[in-house]
């Protein structure tokens, strides 16, 4: 009998694996989540980053999202020390060089400043008096190299302190708060993934 297939969108916290399991004293997504066994991320996010995952038993999914020729875009919203010029944001916008396995020239992405979102605070918040000086900024990307966004803010000299990927094409990780989950039907997800 042909299994049906689930669709979950989560609000990862910060500090969790992008896997059930636990590891390294690292908590994973089963010690939030209790979903059946055949359910699992699509894509990823580090340790150190919040926001939406996908989690389903759909493999063809999988493949979709994460194939290039594809390019999802992917927007992330950004908390960075200090506050980035013009030229800086230009620098992101026309792709830089980062180091992902050897040097890589990041495809031209959109860039730009935004006031500081409503999002719940994070556990534990980022240092106030080691980083007085901060700034967010909304970056969309169509692509997610290993740890990128840190990597390409760096490279302009303003270090991630805090990263939340917000959206998927039109899929949104809102209303959910950090820890949140809610099942979506196959037609509204590959809808707002623009894949169908």
């Amino acid at each position: 009998m042909a299994r049906t297939k689930q669709y979950f969108i989560i609000y990862k916290p910060f500090k969790v694996l992008t896997q059930f399991t636990s590891e390294d004293g690292n908590p994973g997504l089963g010690t939030i989540y209790d979903l059946p066994k055949d359910i699992y991320p699509v894509g990823r996010l580090d340790l150190d980053s919040e926001g939406l995952l996908i989690l389903t038993n759909d493999k063809g999914l999988n493949g979709a999202l994460l194939n290039p020729k594809n390019s999802h875009k992917r927007t992330y919203w950004v908390e960075v020390e200090g506050i980035p010029t013009e030229a800086s944001l230009d620098a992101l916008r026309n792709g830089l060089e980062i180091n992902v396995k050897g040097i890589y020239h990041t495809l031209p992405c959109e860039a730009r400043l935004i006031e500081v979102p409503a999002l719940a605070e994070r556990d534990p918040p980022v240092n106030d008096l080691k980083h007085p000086v901060r700034s967010w900024m909304e970056i969309r990307l169509v692509e997610g190299k290993n740890r990128q966004v840190r990597k390409m803010t760096a490279k302009i000299g303003h270090p991630t302190l805090r990263l939340v990927r917000v959206g998927i094409e039109d899929l949104s990780v809102f209303p959910l708060q950090p820890g949140g989950i809610t099942q979506i039907s196959e037609k509204v997800l590959y809808k707002k993934l623009k894949l169908i």
